[in-house]
């Protein structure tokens, strides 16, 4: 009968799924990438003139005689991640063919630009070859992303993590600050010592005067340090970079987020990268020449004072994170030259990395300035939980 008909079941509706985002993260890695491939391609930036011979001379001239597969590797890979960025940062609004063409077509312009404007650089070599691997290694970057966007952007479970370890704001700051261990790659004077501008200031501005000019030393005054004088300036240095840094990314945690883990494995990637680079640039039994009482001490001091740090509010971590960071500019700025440094600088082994030498250099110059931006910018403030 229908009067004991059982009733209908009512099935609950779930909640439509979030709409796919765009990669804030991947538009500013792209940018970086893009920074990174204009800096290697054109160091050292100097002795432009143009030699009378077509713009487009190269495309069309034999293949270069004297080339190696390791150069040619390091061309394909190098672009591999201009593709796979370019596709991601398209993402959602542009897939698949449309994004792979997208992508292709941008390693083609900048690498045919980088060739082109190295016609104007007397130590640069313009190469058809080049143009050709680059491009290879744009259009394999875009097949690469085509193919995973999907999965790493809308199903990942990094993409999980993400949101569920990390404030809402925090994508930039953790573009930045996973560039940090790459820009421990340059040699420097101290450890952590990024941002060391002077001496690249003054050396333009000496060629442009044609008289020497050292603004670090008209800051000290000519004074010199002693051998302990040195070493505390290292312990500042690495101190308050080494907090600074630990204490930015703390301050993008959620609550639920192995904050200890985190800011540990931050740490340690760029210690392991210092000594890696150490030993491929310098001779290997220099892997740990970084390792002195300044920078022990320093590091000793930077953790100390993150454990009292990590209690201060948000807001408060944010500003003395800002301060760490001016101290650490101010001070290797102002500092002389470490003599210690110097001597093993002399057995640097430049060799096939000169151009990726200048990248790091350019990474290693603008880090610190690039974390001062994520951290005053008015749209990284807010913290959300």
């Amino acid at each position: 009968m229908a009067g004991n008909a059982a009733p209908e079941k009512i099935i609950p509706q779930l909640p439509p799924a979030p709409a796919p985002e765009a990669s804030v993260v991947s538009r500013g890695a792209l940018l970086a990438w893009l920074l990174l491939i204009i800096y290697a391609s054109l160091y050292p930036f100097t002795g432009w003139q143009h030699v009378g011979l077509p713009l487009q001379a190269y495309l069309f001239a034999g293949m270069p005689q004297y080339w190696t597969g390791f150069d040619a590797t390091i061309n394909v890979l190098g672009y591999i991640p201009l593709g796979i960025l370019a596709v991601y940062a398209l993402h959602p609004r542009i897939r698949n063919i449309t994004a792979m063409l997208l992508a292709l077509l941008l390693g083609i312009t900048v690498s045919g630009t980088m060739e082109t404007l190295q016609t104007f650089l007397p130590n640069r070599v313009a190469s058809n070859l080049d143009f050709l691997t680059n491009s290879l290694g744009a259009l394999i970057g875009a097949v690469i992303g085509s193919r995973s966007s999907h999965l790493v952007l809308e199903r990942s479970r990094l993409r999980r993590l993400r949101h569920r370890w990390f404030t809402s704001e925090a994508s930039r700051g953790l573009i930045i600050l996973a560039l940090w261990p790459l820009a421990q790659i340059y040699p420097q004077s101290y450890l952590f010592g990024n941002g060391q501008c002077l001496p690249v200031l003054s050396e333009w501005l000496s060629a442009w005067l044609d008289t020497p000019i050292d603004l670090g030393d008209l800051l000290r005054s000519g004074a010199q340090l002693s051998v302990e004088q040195y070493w505390l300036v290292e312990t500042v240095i690495t101190a308050s970079s080494t907090s600074a840094v630990l204490l930015a990314l703390f301050y993008m945690l959620r609550e639920k987020a192995p904050r200890a883990f985190l800011l540990s494995a931050l740490l340690i990637a760029a210690l392991a990268v210092k000594t890696l680079a150490s030993a491929l640039l310098f001779m290997p039994q220099n892997a740990f020449a970084w390792v002195t009482a300044g920078a022990a001490g320093g590091l000793l001091v930077g953790i100390a004072l993150l454990t009292g740090l990590v209690f201060l509010p948000a807001l408060q971590q944010r500003r003395v994170a800002v301060l760490l960071l001016a101290l650490s500019l101010a001070t290797i700025n102002i500092a002389p030259a470490n003599p210690y440094f110097v001597a093993t600088l002399e057995t640097w082994v430049q060799g096939k990395f000169l151009n990726f030498n200048g990248a790091a250099q350019f990474l290693s110059l603008l880090w610190p300035f690039s974390a001062l931006w994520f951290l005053l910018h008015s749209t990284h403030r807010r913290r959300h939980k």
